[in-house]
């Protein structure tokens, strides 16, 4: 296991800053956490088994409480790297407020009591996809992938793509083809929503050592897989909206965000790292801000959706 007390002469330090419960919360990453809790409440929601609203809430927390204890786990094992990036290197361990077995500790017992709960409140299926997220997310990606292979983000997406499935499986107990698209859906945004990011996030990844596509391929390699990924992406935003859970409302929105998001990828990829540089990565920043965007569109849209009736 790396050592998380120092990397390429980074210091992680012990926690000599006295923690406030505000870093604790940052310890759950909230804005991940947001993600995990909206996705994983639409699966829920029009899924075609109606839950109590009782325990449709308690089956949303928990799920969340699992998700913040995937942000724990990253943060005590990432440590060591985001003390060298400009963006994570204010998180609570490396910046010392929260030492590294506080963290390990906290992401460990909120894993522990958010699979029981939603075992209780919902079901163990359900629980049981949530463990495996949990798991696939600390272990497989953070441990394994995301230091050892540029396609780290490409199978590690598939953590943040899981809470709508187990939305759903809260609800119905299994898996339907409308909860795989809402996977493919998340699955396929993930990577060029994160190289869009490391185009003009510059050399934090590299300084880090994170073999991050834009490190290991370069740039213009990075700007045609995020093109390629706006294609595959469209037509599993489309179908999602001919089954049940769609309709016209949803199909709208998707045609128009997708037209947006191809249109996005095109710009980057037609651009070279001068002219990139030159406007400080203007169009790259434009498609990042509009990928947040797209994500958020598609799901509030299926919820729309599910309040008008679907097909």
């Amino acid at each position: 296991m790396t050592d998380i007390r120092s990397y390429e002469g980074a210091h992680v330090p012990d926690g000599g800053m006295e923690a406030q419960f505000g870093d604790y919360v940052a310890l759950l990453k909230p804005r991940v956490m947001s993600l995990v809790v909206f996705t994983a409440f639409v699966g829920l929601w029009i899924a075609p088994v109606e839950m109590n609203p009782f325990v449709a809430f308690c089956a949303v927390l928990f799920i969340a409480l699992g998700g913040g204890a995937s942000g724990a786990l990253n943060m005590w094992y990432d440590a060591d790297i985001d003390a060298v990036m400009r963006r994570t290197r204010n998180r609570p361990v490396p910046a010392g407020r929260v030492t590294p077995d506080e963290a390990l500790g906290v992401g460990l017992f909120l894993s522990g009591l958010a699979v029981v709960m939603l075992g209780l409140a919902a079901n163990w299926f359900a629980a049981a996809f949530l463990a495996f997220t949990i798991f696939f997310y600390a272990v497989v990606y953070t441990i394994w992938l995301k230091r050892s292979t540029p396609q780290n983000i490409v199978i590690g997406g598939a953590a943040g793509a899981f809470p709508p499935m187990i939305g759903w499986a809260c609800a119905t107990g299994g898996i339907g083809i409308e909860s795989l698209l809402m996977f493919a859906l998340i699955f396929f945004w993930t990577p060029p929503h994160f190289w869009a990011l490391a185009l003009f996030m510059k050399d934090d990844y590299s300084n880090a050592g994170v073999p991050m596509l834009t490190v290991t391929h370069g740039r213009t390699v990075t700007r045609r897989y995020i093109f390629a990924y706006t294609l595959v992406l469209a037509p599993f935003a489309l179908a999602l909206g001919l089954t049940p859970v769609g309709g016209p409302v949803y199909l709208a929105v998707a045609v128009v965000l997708n037209a947006l998001f191809i249109r996005g990828g095109w710009r980057i990829l037609c651009r070279t790292e001068d002219q990139a540089a030159a406007d400080s990565y203007r169009a790259e920043k434009s498609f990042f801000r509009l990928s947040l965007y797209y994500l958020f569109a598609h799901f509030a849209a299926l919820l729309v959706q599910h309040a008008a009736g679907g097909w």
